[in-house]
């Protein structure tokens, strides 16, 4: 299962571990052993930090909102279990700047995650790509072949009715020689600076920020008005 640590701690390292170490804690007194479980982080260069000191104590991971290759390579650096980029809000992102249309093999979101695992593939890194966020089936049948693949029940179905030939597009020893840049730099200035200057992820990020944040609050809004409904009908 993936637990999303509070969005509200995606710039505090410390504090991200802490609440995610509660969730094992918590999960553990439930029976729930913690290699079932992935610590879901914001890919925030403070969230990959919380990430590899989570690592470093069994604690696998995934990292979530990822955009770019550089927020990629950082986690990958860091031994971190799995990242989930999101496929379809960079389409959308795309699609909202340019006015364009786009199939699966022209899809920004597509290509982002091809140059990501040909990237993790060309230098070893053990971290699973999971692609995410898809709108069509056309992306999901772009990336096959992919590490992971996380695709909601109706472009399931879909797939399901698609009488295509599917062939595998993603392969871990082609893909190696695919990649014909160098190893990014990943201190911390540097990733500040190559995010800073990819727009798209940048501004994604903090979209996604906002939004998982503005969830969990809904989310303590219902439990909060549960627990005062409780106690006035026991009182």
């Amino acid at each position: 299962m993936s637990i999303e640590v509070d969005a509200r701690l995606s710039f505090c390292s410390k504090a991200s571990v802490k609440r995610a170490k509660q969730i094992i804690q918590l999960l553990g007194e439930e029976g729930v052993d913690k290699s079932r479980v992935l610590i879901k982080v914001a890919a925030t260069y403070e969230g990959i930090m919380a990430g590899k000191a989570l690592e470093a104590e069994g604690i696998t991971c995934n990292l979530t909102l990822v955009f770019s290759l550089i927020q990629a390579a950082l986690c990958a650096e860091n031994n971190i279990t799995l990242i989930s980029p999101f496929v379809g809000r960079i389409l959308d992102w795309f699609k909202a700047k340019t006015g364009q249309t786009y199939d699966g093999t022209s899809d920004p979101g597509v290509l982002s995650v091809k140059k990501i695992y040909q990237y993790f593939k060309k230098f070893g890194y053990k971290t699973i790509v999971m692609g995410a966020s898809f709108r069509n089936i056309g992306e999901i049948i772009a990336l096959a072949g992919c590490d992971r693949l996380t695709i909601a029940p109706s472009l399931l179905d879909e797939l399901k009715s698609n009488k295509d030939h599917l062939e595998r597009q993603l392969e871990a020893s082609s893909a190696a020689s695919q990649y014909s840049g160098d190893k990014l730099a990943t201190d911390e200035a540097s990733f500040r600076y190559q995010l800073n200057e990819d727009a798209m992820a940048t501004e994604k990020l903090a979209e996604g920020i906002r939004s998982f944040a503005a969830d969990i609050i809904k989310l303590e809004d219902i439990i909060r008005e549960k627990i005062d409904r409780k106690r006035k009908l026991e009182g």
